[in-house]
């Protein structure tokens, strides 16, 4: 691909082309940012997933040496199902000052933000490098960041902070929740819906495991976290879908049901779930097997995303409160990879360009507002990369 150049508008319309909605392969995205890269002669390294139809990409701007930043982002976006859009989610419409699309908040905005600006990092004399980390499947679970940590741990290149672009509205969020989701499947015994006695109902031993788990939301929003910034101040429960049964005069053989907490950093994940599983095991189970030895509850973890422990003066938080002239930190309820890069050893804070309330929302959009806050951002960071 020859040298090319990009305004920022025309960057994000070239990403939000791309449908890599979490289901899909990201590959044609990311073969475009490695072509687009090696036209300014930017090397990339791409880590492919097992099945070879997704990858991450890591490439360095810059000298080889230790004392980068990464500039952190995800190239998936959920899927638009069922949603009622004004125009096609994956053609960007700029209208009334705003960018309209699918992935312009979360968060295809700021890879395009740092893509559109590489000409220009090319002609500065930085003294440290960028790192550029762009991922596949966060939305499911932060599957592809963890390839990433062998890049971001080399000796002799190992970075002194993360920035995940994530939309925060330009502010600095220094801590954020974990997710823990999982699958429950509860297996119980068939019979004609004319003799209950002889059946084990699926949905109701289900129901029942759910109900459990509202009275562990409820117990955990009456004992909120004192002085807590998180809103809500409390680990929070919720069950996403529930799928069972297969007519009326059957008694359901299976029920299975996907949940998740989002916990606050510091609490002890573990002991929730030996609480469910306890609950499962010796209260619901047994009960299910007095009528079938068939009846069974296994629950499998989904996904486990690490939560962003505040670290008051770090070096990406002190940074980053210069360059975004902030005098405040932030914290968040939803997830990021910043846990996952933060466990590696790597200080991190989440701060990019528009707001969490547009993500997956029908006619999702961006503000030019929080474009043009976000490249001065990074142009301050460009100035830091040729000073440091």
């Amino acid at each position: 691909m020859p040298d090319q150049t990009y305004s920022t508008t025309a960057m994000i319309e070239r990403l939000i082309a791309f449908d890599t909605t979490s289901r899909n392969s990201n590959l044609e995205l990311i073969h475009f940012v490695r072509d687009y890269l090696a036209g300014h002669g930017i090397e990339s390294d791409l880590i492919h997933d097992e099945s070879g139809h997704k990858a991450n990409l890591y490439a360095t701007i810059g000298p080889v040496c230790d004392g980068g930043i990464v500039l952190s982002g995800h190239t998936d976006v959920v899927p638009v199902d069922g949603q009622s859009w004004d125009s096609s989610p994956f053609t960007a419409r700029i209208e009334d000052d705003r960018i309209y699309g699918r992935g312009t908040s979360d968060m295809k905005s700021f890879i395009a933000i740092v893509l559109a600006l590489v000409p220009e990092m090319k002609n500065r004399k930085f003294s440290i490098p960028l790192h550029l980390a762009f991922s596949y499947d966060e939305e499911v679970g932060c599957l592809g960041a963890h390839g990433l940590v062998p890049s971001i741990s080399i000796p002799g290149a190992r970075p002194k902070a993360a920035i995940v672009g994530e939309p925060t509205s330009m502010r600095v969020v220094n801590a954020h929740k974990g997710i823990n989701s999982f699958v429950t499947k509860v297996t119980g015994f068939e019979a004609h819906s004319s003799a209950t006695h002889q059946g084990v109902n699926a949905i109701v031993y289900a129901a029942e495991l759910i109900g459990f788990l509202n009275q562990l939301a409820e117990e955990f929003k009456a004992n909120p976290e004192p002085d807590s910034r998180f809103d809500p101040p409390y680990t929070s429960v919720q069950i996403g879908t529930i799928d069972g049964g297969t007519a009326l005069n059957i008694i359901p053989r299976e029920c299975t049901f996907v949940w998740e907490f989002r916990d606050i950093p510091g609490t002890d994940t573990q002991a929730i779930v030996d609480r469910f599983n306890d609950f499962a095991e010796n209260t619901v189970l047994p009960k299910m097997k007095l009528v079938s030895d068939e009846a069974d509850i296994n629950t499998q973890v989904r996904a486990k995303v690490r939560g962003l422990v505040p670290e008051n003066g770090s070096a990406a938080e002190t940074l980053v409160m210069a360059l975004a002239r902030a005098n405040q930190t932030y914290t968040a309820a939803y997830g990021t990879e910043a846990g996952i890069f933060q466990e590696a050893g790597v200080p991190t804070v989440v701060c990019g360009p528009g707001d969490i309330a547009q993500a997956h929302k029908p006619n999702e959009f961006i503000a030019l507002s929080q474009i043009n806050e976000c490249t001065d951002f990074l142009r301050r960071l460009m100035d830091h990369a040729e000073g440091a």
